[in-house]
């Protein structure tokens, strides 16, 4: 049985960091932003580009399931 513990003690090694461990976490929150950022900028650019997919929207308004409900629900006499 000591010659099991000698064997396991000696394989346990103490490795040294090469940061601080909250410079982990801080380097994960800055590129997550970094990402967050990339993803914003990307926000809305669909709509920046209509004159060119206007055209395209009114081909497919006559689609199957391209149903049209008007300006809202009607009112049910309230």
């Amino acid at each position: 049985m000591s010659q099991l513990t000698t064997i396991l003690a000696a394989a346990e090694t103490h490795v040294e960091l090469p940061m601080p461990t909250w410079a982990f976490g801080a380097i994960a929150i800055v590129t997550f932003l970094a990402l967050l950022g990339v993803l914003f900028s990307y926000r809305d650019v669909a709509n920046r580009h209509s004159h060119r997919s206007a055209a395209d929207a009114a081909s497919h308004a006559g689609a199957p399931g391209a149903t049209h409900h008007g300006t809202g629900h009607p009112t049910q006499g309230h």
